[in-house]
């Protein structure tokens, strides 16, 4: 069986780590390159920063605080926000970026996880799915309907995220970053149920994300949520619980890590 990954994440606003609650409300949580060297002596598996208002102010993400991170790592590192076009991701991989991350974009051109599947491979390519599930009115009817939101969880994309998760590895996704938008730094656990959804659905890795609160929730993401790899970032942050730790307690429960 492979070892399940664990991944830090670096939401980052003006070259600062930042992190909120269900998107909003967000906090200061240091400084992106000082985290990428503590994570990397941790243990972490990935990292992935996430330039959360390069969407919104169109434009792309900063390459120089991509450029400071890389040189922090001997991991694998992920970047998303901005990355619009092809140019686009080609200034991130430059920057010393491994992977790109495609949210709003991929939703508005799905052409472009072709385009950079073919020119980086499928392994390059994350398409990140931002989703909640739709009570009430909003539901139109169907209280388990898992809706996509774009544009850093801001706006509806009129898509479901089964359908679109299946859609992104068809045109060449190498991976699924599933976020649950309403567990989004609430620290009340992944949604196992909406990963488990999608993970079943697709045979590309689906990263869970959204939620972690404590080691029971990667366990259960592993287990009852089927994902391959998870993904924090407030319990990693503040210093909560350590990678080494998280990590031994999942090789106990048996869910195979690399220590």
């Amino acid at each position: 069986m492979l070892s399940k990954r664990i991944i830090a994440c670096l939401d980052v606003r003006d070259g600062q780590v930042v992190k909120g609650v269900n998107f909003e409300g967000l906090r200061s949580a240091g400084d992106p390159a000082e985290l990428a060297r503590r994570y990397n002596r941790e243990g972490i598996d990935e990292l992935v920063i996430l330039d959360i208002t390069a969407t919104l102010e169109r434009r792309r993400a900063l390459a120089e605080t991509i450029r400071a991170v890389a040189r922090e790592l001997f991991i694998p590192l992920a970047v998303g926000g901005g990355i619009r076009r092809e140019d686009d991701a080609a200034a991130a991989i430059d920057a010393g970026a491994d992977k790109v991350s495609l949210n709003t974009a991929a939703l508005l051109d799905p052409q472009l996880i072709t385009t950079l599947a073919g020119r980086y491979g499928s392994q390059a390519v994350v398409v990140a799915i931002d989703a909640k599930r739709l009570k009430g009115a909003e539901s139109r009817g169907d209280e388990n309907r898992l809706a996509v939101y774009s544009h850093s969880g801001q706006t509806p994309a009129n898509r479901d995220a089964v359908e679109w998760a299946r859609e992104a590895e068809d045109r060449g996704a190498g991976e699924i970053l599933l976020t649950s938008i309403d567990r989004d730094g609430t620290k009340a656990g992944f949604d196992c149920e909406l990963t488990a959804e999608v993970s079943n659905a697709v045979s590309i890795p689906v990263i869970a994300s959204g939620g972690a609160g404590g080691l029971d929730d990667f366990a259960d993401v592993f287990t009852r949520g089927a994902a391959e790899a998870a993904l924090a970032a407030s319990i990693f942050h503040y210093a909560e619980t350590s990678v080494r730790a998280l990590k031994q307690y999942l090789r106990q429960r048996g869910i195979p890590v690399r220590l």
